[in-house]
């Protein structure tokens, strides 16, 4: 089986089935999952071993309210390094964007990320090839997002929107903590107004930040070793574009690698940078126009261009359409 396959079980897990009185022991047989899972070191499991402690973990509680529960007890004692390193953010729309980096390191989930005027959107989707989600933990990913914005800006933070593919009940209790009701969608779904994105986390440390980065990179490049230079220098480029970001040295720095060294390596798998670029801002321009109600301007920020006229250009030199004529068909 390939790393890439594989994803970490933190001793976390211990403390926090602790915290919630349950008992692990009973959690892991229910699952199939081997004894020593919590205690090992370096502990990993596939995507579906992931899914089957959930399950395993929803049959041992046997509580309606579990996902609502884990994600309350959000708590820095057990914050795995990506998440510690989240919180050590300036703000909410920063941390969710280092969390996107780097949930590979967590589960099996994706966070797809997209600040935008009418607020920070966050999309959670579970691996391809996966069983559905247990919805103890479709409803855990959704609190966890909303109690870490509230745990490092120590506010009642609300989202603007929340959403799921299944009904979250009791309704009245998911109500009351999200204090909206969740609507049902394709994916799992919030929105964080711009007031709240922005937010300045009190928790702010970009000395502990630098000194979790490196590390985060070395764990994710072990998990992901069956990735090529090009896959890697695309999910660099995810997170380096919203900032306005796209040299490849910028790329080789958040890769560990020189500029000279990842231009070989790229050209070695025959994939000049500069097609690598245009292709990851074509899909992420598609991704937004499909999804989000961005303007042009906007949406060319977000992928890097300085000027909205040479995103347009672009658009149309990879496409033959202009972004609004890909929309409607998108949205058709």
């Amino acid at each position: 089986m390939r790393k890439s396959d594989l994803f970490p079980v933190h001793a976390g897990w211990r403390l926090l089935l602790h915290d919630l009185g349950i008992n692990a022991s009973r959690v892991l047989r229910r699952a199939g999952l081997p004894q020593d899972l919590f205690v090992r070191a370096d502990a990993t499991t596939t995507a579906e071993g992931y899914l089957a402690l959930w399950r395993g973990l929803e049959e041992e509680a046997a509580d309606p309210l579990l996902g609502l529960r884990i994600g309350q007890a959000a708590s820095v004692e057990w914050f795995d390094p990506p998440l510690f390193a989240a919180l050590c953010s300036p703000d909410l729309t920063t941390a969710l964007g280092r969390l996107a980096r780097y949930k590979r390191l967590i589960g099996p989930v994706e966070l797809h990320v997209t600040p935008g005027t009418g607020g920070t959107r966050v999309e959670i989707l579970f691996v391809q090839g996966s069983t559905p989600p247990p919805k103890s933990l479709m409803t855990a990913e959704l609190v966890f997002h909303v109690q870490l914005a509230r745990l490092a800006t120590r506010s009642l933070v609300y989202p603007l929107h929340v959403a799921s593919p299944e009904p979250l009940e009791p309704e009245e209790e998911h109500t009351r903590y999200f204090g909206r009701a969740v609507q049902r969608a394709k994916s799992l779904t919030l929105v964080f107004s711009p007031e709240d994105a922005s937010r300045p986390f009190l928790t702010v440390n970009e000395k502990m930040w630098r000194f979790f980065e490196p590390e985060l990179r070395r764990n994710l490049g072990s998990l992901t070793g069956a990735a090529t230079t090009a896959e890697r220098a695309r999910g660099a480029l995810l997170e380096l574009l919203p900032a306005g970001e796209s040299s490849m040295a910028a790329v080789a720095g958040k890769l560990g690698m020189s500029p000279r060294t990842l231009q070989r390596r790229l050209a070695d798998e025959q994939q000049p940078y500069q097609q690598l670029l245009d292709r990851t801002r074509e899909k992420l321009a598609r991704h937004y126009l499909k999804t989000t109600r961005l303007s042009g301007a906007e949406i060319a920020f977000l992928i890097g261009f300085g000027q909205p006229s040479s995103f347009f250009r672009a658009f149309n030199d990879w496409t033959g359409q202009t972004p609004e004529q890909a929309r409607k068909l998108a949205t058709s």
